[in-house]
């Protein structure tokens, strides 16, 4: 993966650094919000960028599991997994995604929707980016030994559905998430790597 600058060009997956940190926090700013199941998920981040950047970065790939809980969107917590994120960069910052696992097996505890989550920037939408941010990230599973992902969506999610299937997403159920989650009805789709 590249490092991120500040010349355009097309959309690539780079592992986030303090190079990029200013034009993350500029889309914080704008209002876009990593976990959007969480609303002020962008003011903590914000808030813990101020306290500690270096910190912060060093948060965002965890690959040991090391890191503090995930609080769940009702405020429960549920254990970490091993994981990490990648930006989408096009000279700037244009959305994250993110790769976690569970050691020893394929599959997921049932609080984690899926081995792979991605939001863009909403003034970088419409440009494919996901869906190559999604291959990207694919090869990347691949490499972590994983023989499949599961990626949600929710029914009306029209665009994630289709970057989904543009990447040999096929859909294995419709299931409704766990009560700390919101009970919300999902897609669960299956990619083979």
């Amino acid at each position: 993966m590249a490092r991120p600058d500040t010349a355009p060009r097309p959309m690539e997956l780079v592992w986030p650094s303090k190079a990029g940190l200013d034009s993350y926090v500029s889309a914080l700013n704008r209002g876009w919000a990593r976990d959007e199941t969480r609303p002020g998920s962008g003011s903590e981040e914000r808030a813990q960028i101020e306290t500690d950047a270096a910190q912060f970065l060093a948060s965002l790939v965890d690959r040991e599991a090391k890191g503090p809980p995930v609080t769940m969107p009702d405020g429960s917590q549920v254990p970490r997994l091993p994981g990490y994120k990648c930006w989408m960069w096009d000279g700037e910052f244009c959305g994250s995604i993110d790769l976690r696992w569970q050691p020893g097996t394929q599959a997921l505890p049932a609080y984690c929707l899926g081995h792979i989550g991605y939001s863009v920037v909403p003034w970088k939408q419409r440009k494919g980016y996901a869906t190559r941010a999604l291959g990207g990230m694919l090869m990347l599973a691949a490499g972590e030994g994983l023989e499949w992902v599961e990626v949600t969506t929710s029914l009306d999610n029209f665009a994630s559905q289709k970057v989904i299937v543009a990447n040999g997403g096929v859909m294995v159920e419709t299931f409704i998430t766990l009560p700390s989650q919101g009970s919300l009805t999902k897609f669960r789709y299956r990619i083979d790597l």
